[in-house]
């Protein structure tokens, strides 16, 4: 079995000092932004030539159809008070609105960013050494950040079609499996597996280990309110939703705030 772990990186030594920091950080900024600095000029000389449309960044998430004209109109209501944080009751507010239209209780709805906090959840929890069983290649967002605290990352190539490799990954399930996560539609690749066969997947092993279920872009099928994972949270299977594209939420059976799922 191939094992995934995140070694310590150097500048994690006693012997590192603030200097060697700020020339280092100084180093990755600056090789940041000339990446970006290239990007951005060869999309320009990309479409300076020709008379072509500009060029979508897909990788940086642009959307070449702009907002939605709703959305413009709720800007201009609240654009005196874009320039602060939303409170605790708006907050709530969004939170009970995401629950009646997913038709779950409130509490198991958790708003902001999930996979680090979550991967370091359910690496601390029981000890180091649980297994994170995920598709490969793959977004390792949750997976890194359990190996920060003793999990150990299991990749699992994906199938001849792209796709999760769900029975692959279902012979890698045993006693160590400290949580399964899957990315439907999958990233990088785009590939959506089968609805049926995905969630008989998500049921069985369930039963074994949580599974993670993010489903960015999933909005993209014209049948996303059927396939999406979150119609197994309602009926109480041990899986976490991770849902980036409607809400940012997280949907949870047992409401893990307390660990703080994010």
């Amino acid at each position: 079995m191939s094992h995934f772990e995140l070694k310590a990186l150097p500048f994690m030594s006693n012997d590192f000092t603030r200097r060697d920091l700020l020339k280092s950080s100084g180093f990755i900024l600056g090789a940041g932004v000339l990446a970006l600095q290239r990007l951005f000029a060869d999309a320009s000389k990309s479409t300076s030539s020709s008379k072509a449309e500009p060029l979508v960044r897909l990788s940086l998430n642009e959307n070449p159809y702009g907002p939605s004209p709703n959305v413009g109109r709720a800007v201009e209501l609240e654009f005196d008070r874009l320039s602060r944080y939303a409170d605790e009751p708006l907050a709530r507010q969004l939170a009970e609105q995401i629950a009646e239209h997913e038709h779950i209780p409130v509490e198991q709805v958790v708003l902001g960013e999930i996979l680090e906090l979550l991967g370091l959840f359910l690496g601390s929890s029981g000890g180091p050494g649980g297994e994170f069983l995920y598709s490969h290649p793959g977004y390792l967002a949750l997976v890194n950040a359990a190996a920060h605290v003793g999990g150990i990352g299991v990749p699992v190539p994906l199938n001849a079609q792209y796709q999760n490799d769900l029975v692959a990954l279902k012979s890698k399930v045993n006693a160590k499996t400290r949580a399964i996560y899957l990315i439907n539609p999958h990233n990088p690749t785009g590939t959506i597996s089968d609805d049926e066969t995905f969630k008989s997947f998500l049921r069985e092993s369930s039963q074994s280990a949580v599974v993670v279920v993010d489903e960015a872009y999933l909005e993209y099928t014209s049948d996303f309110t059927t396939r999406s994972a979150v119609s197994l949270v309602r009926e109480g299977a041990n899986c976490r939703h991770a849902d980036w594209l409607r809400a940012g939420t997280a949907l949870a059976r047992r409401c893990v705030a307390q660990a703080r799922c994010g």
